[in-house]
């Protein structure tokens, strides 16, 4: 099949769905089949940069969201390109201006498009106002205007499934959880982690890697800390990666006095998101905000046992305590810490982790994804006269 995907955010911007395409794509093409990058530009890629099948489109800033990119043309010229390579299936990433213009596309070469609904937006109304301007009515309002004339959506999660219905979407509902690449996530140490922030070998390291912006919970983490340090005086905990809320838990490090405990390494590589997940002891998310569950799957592929708050997606991760436990409140989250870090020796069962990472394998998520597009195109009904596209854009 010729495959587009369109998204707002790909590499090297870092987030879960740029990780989340990124890992279709190749998974895809892997079995054969030719995927091509719908997306915005973006300041990091120098201009006249050649990215195979990667097509960039004029964007600027998100608002609220800085980091992110949104495009602010390219409808005919993404529709010229996707004719040119005889795109077979449209699969937006993104509501917004790629998604827009993906359905556009879809429509104009009348072939089916398909959504992955990655963010459940409800959970992200503070961003906007406070909270005070939209409403989650409004996000369900948009959310069926999006996906009018669709011809499918994937659910990262039972979660997500779940919601779509409480929103009565009528088109098939597919739920098919993120993979991760097992290869990539472990090649080979480059760099000896614990030694470049002076971590010692034998102290336990706490590890949670993510966005660092208020739905990520992380100041949760560092609410029980002053109580690890008691039983554990050389833990660690390392803050990886980059965002929005950095400085106030800067702020609150020093208020706990834990300047002596607490790493924040700031934005790191993808390619080196392995390594890090090695070098610990124990992943730990209080993020209740998670609709994939990216990390946790990244963590486990990596070998390294997970503390998460506990949701729908969760059940089918860890349903072995090898792999890790899931908590609702700050007393558990605690406790399960604490009970895995006083077994610093014990691993994860190699048949165990091979087993759980074949379901949550990159291949396993191309196969199911690659089904419902030959789904959608076997099922495929040509839509005359929509134009509800055009006011998305």
């Amino acid at each position: 099949m010729n495959i587009g995907l369109f998204t707002d955010t790909y590499f090297p911007q870092l987030s879960g769905v740029a990780t989340s395409v990124k890992t279709l794509k190749e998974a895809l093409e892997a079995e054969g089949h030719n995927v091509f990058i719908f997306t915005t530009t973006d300041p990091h890629v120098p201009k006249g940069t050649v990215e195979p099948n990667v097509f960039r489109f004029g964007s600027m800033p998100f608002v609220s969201f800085t980091d992110r990119r949104i495009a602010v043309r390219g409808l005919f010229e993404a529709t010229k390109v996707a004719k040119e390579v005889q795109l077979d299936v449209v699969h937006t990433q993104t509501e917004f201006a790629l998604g827009a213009i993906g359905k556009y596309v879809a429509h104009q070469l009348d072939i089916p498009a398909i959504h992955t609904y990655h963010t459940m937006y409800e959970d992200y109304l503070h961003y906007v106002l406070n909270g005070h301007l939209i409403k989650p009515i409004h996000v369900k309002q948009f959310t069926h205007s999006y996906l009018k004339n669709m011809d499918g959506v994937i659910a990262p999660s039972k979660r997500v499934e779940a919601l779509l219905n409480r929103y009565k979407v009528e088109i098939p509902i597919r739920v098919i959880p993120t993979g991760v690449d097992i290869e990539a996530i472990n090649t080979p140490v480059k760099r000896d982690i614990r030694k470049d922030y002076g971590i010692s070998e034998d102290a336990p390291v706490i590890l949670t890697l993510s966005r660092i912006a208020q739905e990520k919970k992380i100041d949760r983490i560092l609410n029980v800390m002053p109580e690890i340090i008691e039983e554990f005086p050389d833990v660690k905990l390392v803050i990886a990666g980059d965002g929005p809320d950095v400085n106030l838990l800067e702020d609150q490090v020093e208020r706990l006095t834990l300047e002596d405990y607490v790493i924040f390494t700031g934005e790191i590589n993808h390619e080196e998101v392995g390594n890090y997940y090695r070098m610990a002891d124990l992943f730990v998310s209080a993020s209740d905000t998670e609709t994939q569950g990216l990390t946790y799957i990244e963590a486990l592929a990596s070998g390294t046992r997970c503390v998460v708050y506990d949701t729908d997606y969760t059940e089918h991760v860890f349903n072995r305590p090898e792999f890790g436990a899931v908590f609702t409140t700050k007393e558990e989250m605690l406790d399960q810490i604490l009970a895995y870090l006083r077994k610093p020796d014990s691993v994860i069962p190699p048949a165990e982790l091979k087993s759980k990472l074949a379901e949550i394998s990159a291949k396993h998520f191309a196969d199911s994804v690659a089904d419902f597009y030959q789904y959608a195109i076997a099922h495929y009904e040509p839509k005359d006269n929509v134009n509800d596209t055009d006011k998305h854009v």
